[in-house]
């Protein structure tokens, strides 16, 4: 979108695996767009794509288009599912007009949107089911859905060049949960064939979404299980020295509710978090054992790595091996309510997109937070609002 006072172009340090991490969260992955948009103006080069639910569908259109072109179908995608999937939309000058009168007036055009979503469905996305799938008595495992996702399919196809996607150009996976299973599995193109079909089922979020078959099996939104792919990305084998811009929707922090919307809200918040602060410091605790091992080995001489059982064991968990993770999360505004995520419309999208361009390129603007860490742990990760707060506390001790 804006491309005013972009980041100046970023010389990154040689990183074997620069990885872009985008968690599920519906209407509110537009953030995700302004952030890869800031990604694009440094001309920071991504390896490795790894999406759940609407990061599926990010992930889709980023890796299914040249360089050039992958803001731009962004934008398309996103000012696609922004309208209702029936009757015009209202006109993009005046609804945003509407909306930057003040939080009052945002809160009821949200509702409205919100509102449109459920009962209209979204261009290019999804649109209810009619007759309604039964309750009690058996149906169609295709269609035990509230709406109907067959338009997204066509989107993806005639947004991505799944040629490209599957070309090796980068990695791409995405993450789903078989619904027979109940297995978490990730569909990754290093190991088969993408299809529209996958992401998709990465994005089937019941019981809005139907699950998605493929070959023989149905899977829904691996956000029912792990909302963040993170681990997926770092557990990756081999190891690689890993900068990974890690993109989520949900904040694991908030206030306590003061009300029922509130809590709805807030539940929203810590379930679809993944718990992002516990897994990362469990995957910084693992990398810091790895580390003390590494070290240790390298201090037994050869003869004895060579023939002694627990040396060769510990020679294979091993890994010297640097991470860098960087966090981009989306911060809830006060208008915002539970329903924030089927929450489509022009200007919330446009306020997504700019939020998390600006958090992209505020990280950026320091280029020592890419820096390889050279700490015990080989582990580093920076959050720009995190450490705004902590400058400030720290402020306020002196």
């Amino acid at each position: 979108m804006n491309s005013a006072d972009a980041v100046p172009r970023i010389t990154v340090p040689p990183y074997e695996t620069i990885a872009l991490v985008l968690q599920g969260g519906g209407a509110l992955g537009a953030y995700q767009a302004g952030v890869f948009q800031g990604l694009h103006e440094a001309g920071i080069e991504l390896h490795h794509l790894s999406g759940i639910s609407i990061g599926a569908l990010n992930t889709a259109i980023i890796a299914g288009n040249p360089p050039h072109r992958r803001v731009e179908r962004l934008l398309e995608f996103w000012e696609t599912i922004c309208q209702p999937y029936v009757g015009p939309p209202l006109s993009p000058f005046i609804e945003q007009t509407l909306f930057n009168i003040n939080d009052t007036v945002r809160q009821t055009m949200s509702a409205v949107q919100a509102g449109s979503a459920l009962f209209n469905g979204q261009k290019g996305f999804f649109r209810p089911r009619f007759p309604p799938p039964p309750s009690v008595s058996p149906g169609d495992e295709a269609t035990a859905s509230y709406y109907d996702t067959t338009a997204l399919k066509q989107t993806l196809e005639d947004l991505c060049d799944f040629d490209l996607i599957n070309s090796g150009a980068m990695q791409v996976s995405v993450g789903a949960v078989n619904v027979r299973s109940g297995n978490f599995v990730y569909f990754d193109n290093a190991k088969i064939r993408l299809r529209a079909e996958h992401f998709m089922a990465s994005g089937a979020l019941p019981p809005a979404f139907a699950a998605v078959e493929i070959d023989g099996e149905r899977y829904w939104d691996g956000g029912l299980v792990s909302n963040t792919p993170l681990a997926q990305v770092l557990d990756t084998r081999p190891q690689k020295d890993t900068l990974a811009f890690q993109v989520d929707l949900w904040s694991a922090r908030g206030a306590p509710p003061t009300n029922m919307s509130e809590v709805s809200d807030r539940m929203k918040d810590i379930r679809y978090s993944s718990r992002t602060r516990m897994v990362t410091e469990r995957l910084r605790w693992e990398q810091y054992v790895r580390h003390v091992m590494q070290h240790v080995l390298d201090k037994v001489p050869e003869d004895i790595r060579a023939s002694d059982p627990y040396c060769r064991m510990a020679k294979e968990l091993a890994c010297a091996k640097r991470y860098n993770v960087i966090h981009l999360i989306y911060r809830n505004r006060p208008y915002e309510k539970h329903y924030k995520d089927f929450q489509f419309g022009l200007s919330t999208m446009r306020e997504h997109w700019s939020s998390g361009l600006e958090d992209i390129r505020q990280t950026l603007a320091d280029p020592a937070r890419l820096a390889m860490p050279e700490n015990a742990s080989g582990f580093v990760t920076h959050d720009v609002h995190r450490e705004e707060i902590e400058r400030l506390m720290g402020g306020a001790g002196k």
